[in-house]
């Protein structure tokens, strides 16, 4: 099975003293990691999660847009 391919945002946090990987397109998709490899790891397990529950629920699965542009 191909991984998803769903913009990551990384950026570091203070309060949790690790850099957070979060996926914008899947709402509540993110995780952590000592370094950026830890948390994009760590964030591609969440995200196959997130689509699995996704499609055990019924609900709908966005489609990758890649980059994103805010205005």
């Amino acid at each position: 099975m191909p991984k998803p391919k769903y913009e990551v945002i990384f950026y570091w946090s203070d309060d949790d003293q690790a850099f957070i990987a979060e996926v914008p397109e899947l709402p509540g998709c993110a995780a952590d990691g000592k370094t950026h490899r830890d948390a994009l790891r760590n964030v591609e397990g969440i995200i196959l999660e997130w689509l699995e529950t996704a499609r055990d629920l019924g609900r709908p699965i966005p489609k990758p847009k890649g980059r994103l542009v805010f205005a």
